[in-house]
């Protein structure tokens, strides 16, 4: 296939319509995937193409989804089950890190569970509270299940390819506020390694180590750093949380001497103090700073889309506080 021009939902659809005709025992199913076309468009006339046995619109029960879905990966099929909102992983937790993420273990490795369960989380578009969240630091505290984020149009394709010839669950958790993103796909090209970081921006004054939608801000923020400031700071795409390409980061971080974690998700118990302290343990000896966090606020998402916006990482929080660290 040529390099095409596309958007980020759109990628998404052509990584599950190339991987329904490639793989029978690949099926969807979830609230509205099929008539409707999934509450972002992803899955858009997929049931017309391969039916509603394999497109399957579920009830209402997130539960019963996840649940649906452990019992046909474990017997041959290969699921990809959708949750509308990452918020409602909650009433899978079971299902999830109870039987997913348990099962190779607990059958001594002589079974897996080969699903991808795709949602969406982050802020923008104003949906409150419980359709806003950033839950991520959830699934990656739980050993057994997989983690991608993807933060470009290539990997929403590539990521959730690579997502489906996983022998474990996969959670491909998708930013509402990239859907309509502009990018290019080349399905020919070589991708990215499973698991691996991508360097996007090269910096010798500052590491900022981020993922999904916070790649493009702090791609922003590093462009002003570098024009008004002189600072030159690299930008390391994270693509997956779970494996974590930490050989990735620690030699930047011994070049640079600084490093910034930049997360959407809250400050608190999150992804980016994981990440904070494992740099500081493992790299200490070349910092020259500590490492800086750069986090969602420890609240509720608002409805307002003032208040929504500024209590997640913006491009300009990114450059203020990684000027602060140089005297």
């Amino acid at each position: 296939m040529a390099l095409q021009e596309t958007t980020y939902r759109d990628a998404l659809r052509l990584a599950l319509h190339e991987a329904m005709q490639t793989d029978d025992t690949v099926i969807l199913l979830g609230e509205e995937v099929g008539r409707y076309g999934g509450a972002y468009g992803v899955t858009k006339d997929l049931i017309k193409e391969f039916g509603a046995d394999r497109v399957i619109d579920t009830p209402i029960s997130e539960a019963a989804i996840v649940g649906t879905a452990v019992g046909a990966a474990m017997t041959g099929l290969r699921p990809v089950a959708e949750l509308m909102y990452v918020d409602f992983i909650g009433m899978t937790m079971d299902q999830l890190a109870n039987q997913a993420a348990k099962i190779r273990y607990m059958f001594g490795g002589q079974i897996g569970v080969p699903m991808v369960l795709r949602t969406q989380g982050g802020t923008g578009r104003s949906a409150g509270a419980q359709h806003s969240q950033s839950l991520e630091a959830y699934v990656m505290h739980t050993p057994g299940l997989r983690l991608a984020m993807p933060a470009t149009v290539e990997d929403a394709y590539h990521l959730l390819r690579q997502s489906l010839q996983q022998p474990d669950p996969v959670v491909f958790i998708e930013h509402k506020g990239l859907y309509t993103m502009k990018g290019t796909v080349d399905a020919d090209a070589e991708p990215v390694a499973w698991g691996q970081a991508n360097l996007l921006r090269a910096g010798a004054d500052l590491v900022i180590v981020t993922y999904s939608r916070q790649v493009h801000h702090a791609l922003v923020a590093a462009q002003t750093l570098h024009s008004e400031h002189g600072i030159n700071a690299a930008v390391l795409d994270l693509r997956t949380l779970n494996p974590l390409d930490f050989d990735t980061i620690r030699p930047l971080v011994e070049d640079a001497g600084r490093a910034m974690v930049v997360s959407e998700g809250v400050m608190t118990c999150g992804v980016a103090a994981e990440l904070a302290a494992r740099i500081t343990e493992e790299c200490f000896d070349f910092l020259e700073d500590p490492v800086v966090r750069v986090a969602g606020e420890d609240i509720p998402i608002s409805v307002s889309p003032l208040l929504e916006q500024n209590s997640v990482p913006t491009p300009e929080l990114i450059a203020e506080t990684a000027r602060k660290m140089f005297p």
